[in-house]
């Protein structure tokens, strides 16, 4: 009983349930703050690695003898305004217009850093300069973040960004992975729509649509096959809304076939080619907004087929399991086509994706 009653003891129990008490925010604070500091510099560090990267791949292997790095640094800042949505009607061309003025802008102004630079100089590094304009702005967001909730002590505040790290470093990752690949002319993951549709149309007259987007006519078993990619083997996703409508406006498709690549989810294998309905496309949805009113228009069914893969493996260097995928999901592409239409019909297939390093 003398020892229930020692003060000591009382002590020892008593003063840590005070500390967490009144301290406990500022102690989780202190441990959280250690390993996003940690983070935070990782991603400064890719930031800087992918910018010298691009000054140096500019200034040796392209042998630009002026200094453009301020220019550079001008580009990396460049912001986007999107349109403003307080009435949404009307909104889709809008963003769509602005992104492709973003486009053109950008491209102009590589082309102004170079007396003479061939398109597939400029898409590398149009896509090159996307990467480290991306990682720049995840290092600025994380680490507005986390000054905010340092400057005002603010445990919870800081919660949100702590969830959010781990998904933040992987796509900061796989940026930076994916420099080599775009500076060497590598096909990507993000490219196995194109390298289906691109073994489709050898032996095919390929026509320029769009700007930087192709397509050809092909037969298979009594079909008519539109066959649709970017250009390659520019790192260009090229325009593949505008192209579709030309090709529906000609030539009346019965169906249409996406072919592109996937994120995969956690458990799933890479390389897995599943078959859905609906337009598989990504990016900032103008181009899929505008396909899918093309295909309700004319009343088209749109069938997609896509091939999973990580985030990682989407834009670096495509990988040999997803690569050996391209045959088995051409024969999927034509099993689709026979399933879906009759003799004499025509489908529309296109493949969807980063053309980097794979031809037609």
């Amino acid at each position: 009983m003398g020892d229930d009653s020692n003060p000591l003891m009382m002590l020892i129990w008593i003063l840590p349930i005070i500390l967490f008490v009144f301290y406990g925010q500022r102690i989780q604070l202190i441990i959280t703050s250690t390993d996003i500091k940690k983070k935070l510099a990782q991603l400064e560090q890719f930031r800087n690695d992918s910018r010298s990267e691009l000054i140096e791949y500019i200034k040796k292997d392209l042998g630009v003898k002026d200094d453009v790095t301020q220019k550079l640094d001008r580009i990396f800042d460049y912001f986007t305004i999107m349109p403003i949505d307080i009435d949404p009607n009307g909104i889709i061309p809008k963003i769509h217009r602005l992104i492709r003025s973003r486009e053109d802008t950008t491209r102009k102004q590589i082309q102004l850093l170079f007396s003479e630079i061939d398109t597939m100089e400029i898409t590398k590094i149009q896509n090159l300069l996307e990467i480290v304009t991306y990682l720049q702005l995840l290092h600025k967001i994380v680490r507005h973040l986390f000054l905010t909730a340092k400057k005002q002590n603010n445990y919870p505040l800081i919660l949100p960004l702590q969830m959010m790290l781990p998904f933040i470093m992987e796509q900061a990752e796989a940026l930076k992975d994916a420099i080599p690949a775009f500076k060497l002319g590598q096909p990507i993951g993000d490219g196995i729509g194109p390298l289906v549709v691109g073994e489709m149309m050898l032996d095919t007259k390929k026509q320029r649509v769009e700007f930087e987007t192709v397509y050809s006519e092909s037969k298979f078993e009594g079909r008519k096959l539109i066959l649709l990619k970017a250009e390659g083997p520019f790192a260009t996703v090229g325009r593949p809304a505008e192209a579709v409508e030309f090709l529906v406006e000609k030539y009346k498709p019965d169906i249409i076939v996406m072919i592109d690549a996937a994120l995969k989810l956690e458990g799933e294998d890479s390389g897995t080619v599943s078959q859905g309905f609906g337009a598989a496309i990504g990016g900032i949805g103008t181009d899929r907004f505008k396909i899918e009113e093309l295909a309700t228009k004319f009343d088209i069914p749109i069938f997609s087929i896509v091939v999973k893969q990580s985030v990682k493996e989407a834009i670096t260097l495509m990988t040999k399991e997803i690569a050996d995928k391209a045959e088995n999901v051409k024969t999927q592409v034509h099993e689709m086509i026979t399933d879906n239409t009759s003799h004499g019909q025509t489908a529309l297939v296109i493949g969807v994706g980063n053309t980097l390093g794979v031809s037609q």
